[in-house]
């Protein structure tokens, strides 16, 4: 990895050249690509893969795209969605940094230069016989994770709240008791808007964790702030606290968390969850909750870790200082958070508002050598997506390891989502303000299992030797 990709990223947006190109037979394995692509043969089986979860009738999605007369219509917008790399949402580079996900949804470069030969040769149906089965789908109120682990042993809602049709956005605070009368372990959690009208007028949704802990801090406080700190500063401080933290966090994007093996999240008696929804207004009256499954271990089963949903924040100051975006100008932060035990990362979060045009999380190791972990290269407010390691790619990290988060802003009309370049913008809640950190699943370890770790994984620890 070079180590001027952060001047190479600051130079890009100050052109206002953020557009991704289109592959070539020189990154992608052009003989796999068809020279007469049709519907049914090649293109129809990306699809199911790629967009059906979100683009069918009854989802939140404009348009369907399951059949070939509701695709046609739309063939020429879909070759400029998937050449931007804009669809399917995964806005990570492909460049530089951990490339090995559990979620990952986004298409090969075969896959693009194929759905573009398709377009650009006339966008043929083909033989319908060629047609793959079509997918059954679930209800759409089922829950996803109950594939895997069964219904939920729990299902926590939060109180309903009436948006009207025109007002200003809303952040609804609701508490709900967690029904529990003994102490279980989480080993997974999902968290939707009950209705799909919901989703309409939902940004996002948190459920804190507030539960008396022996020896840590006020519960309340930990469940706004995972850290013990103010959430949104970017001091060097130190990550690894004790306390609840913040259990789940929904927006566009990011519907669901799962915990590695012996890992986990404990839930005490007496628990209660801590709501915030976000709410914006979009012309029609609708009256909807927040809802949150957890998926528990067998009674008596005890992962050996806890992991934390952990806030990074990506700013050197605090209070009204923290965010200085000026009208027309390129800005860039950064935050340092230091790991007060061996830890693993298990995933990657970016997030931003409208402004927001890139993140990157580094490892900072304590030889002082940096090892560059993710970089999200084309933010898209609209997608939250969260990006979960693969099992043998999540970075395990040494004690005394910073985490150093870097975030750009575009606060000019490159940005087209910029609602108004010429005002200032600092740190808010609000859409049209900014924010800017990572939230990250951070499973805290042993100095023994670090050690256990390293020596049977020297090629993937981070070392001198595999950093820059």
């Amino acid at each position: 990895m070079k180590s001027t990709w952060k001047l190479a990223v600051v130079a890009t947006f100050a052109l206002g050249t953020a557009a991704i190109p289109i592959p070539t037979s020189a990154d992608s394995n052009e003989a796999a690509v068809p020279s007469k692509p049709t519907f049914a043969k090649d293109i129809a089986p990306i699809l199911q893969a790629k967009c059906q979860d979100c683009h069918r009738k009854g989802t939140a999605a404009p348009m369907s795209l399951v059949t070939y007369q509701e695709v046609r219509p739309w063939a020429k917008a879909i070759r400029e969605r998937v050449v931007t790399r804009n669809m399917p949402p995964w806005h990570i580079d492909k460049t530089v940094g951990i490339q090995s996900f559990q979620n990952d949804r986004s298409l090969t470069d075969g896959q693009i230069n194929t759905i573009v030969r398709w377009v650009d040769t006339g966008a043929p149906l083909g033989d319908p016989k060629d047609l793959p089965p079509a997918r059954n789908w679930p209800d759409e109120q089922g829950w996803v994770l109950a594939k895997q682990f069964g219904p939920p042993d729990l299902v926590v809602k939060s109180e309903d709240y009436t948006m009207p049709a025109q007002a200003q956005d809303v952040w609804w605070r609701p508490v709900t008791d967690v029904p529990l009368t003994e102490a279980r372990w989480v080993r997974a959690v999902e968290m939707r808007p009950g209705t799909l009208a919901g989703r309409k007028i939902m940004h996002h949704v948190l459920a804190g964790l507030i539960q008396d802990e022996p020896g840590a801090r006020s519960s309340r406080a930990n469940a706004a702030d995972p850290n013990g700190a103010d959430p949104n500063a970017g001091d060097t401080t130190s990550a690894g606290a004790a306390g609840p933290g913040l259990l789940m966090e929904w927006a566009i994007g990011k519907n669901y968390d799962t915990y590695r093996p012996n890992t986990g999240k404990l839930l005490l008696p007496g628990a209660r969850i801590s709501w915030e929804l976000h709410l914006h207004a979009v012309g029609e009256e609708i009256r909807d909750h927040a809802e949150l499954a957890v998926y528990l271990y067998p009674k008596g089963e005890t992962p050996k870790y806890r992991t934390r949903l952990t806030l990074f924040g990506a700013t050197a100051n605090t209070g009204s200082s923290r965010l200085d975006i000026p009208p027309n100008s390129i800005a860039v932060t950064q935050g340092f958070h230091v790991l007060a035990q061996p830890a693993r990362l298990e995933n990657f979060q970016a997030h931003m508002h409208l402004r927001g045009k890139a993140m990157a999380i580094e490892a900072i190791l304590p030889n002082g050598t940096t090892q560059l972990l993710s970089y999200v290269n084309n933010f898209n407010f609209n997608w939250m997506n969260n990006y979960i390691y693969a099992e043998d790619a999540a970075p395990v990290l040494p004690k005394g390891t910073i985490i150093h988060v870097t975030a750009w802003h575009d606060n000019t009309t490159a940005n087209k989502n910029n609602p108004d370049p010429d005002q200032w913008v600092g740190w808010g809640d609000r859409t049209i303000d900014e924010m800017a950190h990572a939230w990250v699943n951070v499973t805290y370890i042993s100095e023994e299992d670090y050690q256990a770790w390293v020596a049977q994984n020297k090629s993937k620890a981070l070392t001198p030797a595999a950093s820059r």
